[in-house]
């Protein structure tokens, strides 16, 4: 694995069309950049290789059904925050756990099909991991963004 890597304007380039498209074949990508397939592909390769780089498929919720999106603040008392995270991780319906500074512990991001399953998440779930001291549930109203390209690929200097 590489600890040197550096993105150059190439890189750049081919992330930006595995974002609009993840799909698109390595010749689509190397006929839009005016680049070979065997470039694209290798180039696409070191990234992976030196972890700068992985392509996934992200579901949208919604399309499966989940109609509630919520995010829990977590504060815990009497065990490791850490062991919280783990077990909450093992849920479902939670997607994304975070171990976070402030004054909760742990954030986490839950997707429930409907309010019916609101209850049951919350006392039953969550009620079942020790440790859990208080939760500070939202829910979200409107979905402004919905993107998963989030870490910016820029220049170090």
């Amino acid at each position: 694995m590489k600890t040197d890597f550096t993105f150059d304007e190439t890189d750049r380039l081919i992330v930006a069309e595995l974002r609009k498209n993840g799909r698109a074949t390595n010749q689509q990508i190397a006929e839009r950049l005016g680049l070979t397939a065997t470039t694209v592909s290798s180039r696409i390769r070191r990234m992976e290789d030196a972890n700068q780089l992985r392509v996934v498929a992200v579901s949208d919720f919604a399309a499966h059904g989940y109609d509630v999106l919520m995010q829990l603040a977590i504060e815990v008392d009497s065990r490791p925050a850490s062991e919280v995270a783990h077990e909450l991780a093992q849920f479902p319906e939670v997607f994304a756990v975070h171990i976070v500074t402030g004054r909760y512990d742990i954030d986490a991001l839950v997707v429930l099909h409907d309010f019916e399953d609101l209850s049951h998440f919350m006392l039953d779930r969550l009620g079942s991991i020790r440790g859990i001291r208080k939760i500070a549930p939202s829910i979200a109203v409107d979905i402004m963004r919905y993107q998963f390209d989030v870490a910016p690929i820029e220049a170090r200097a």
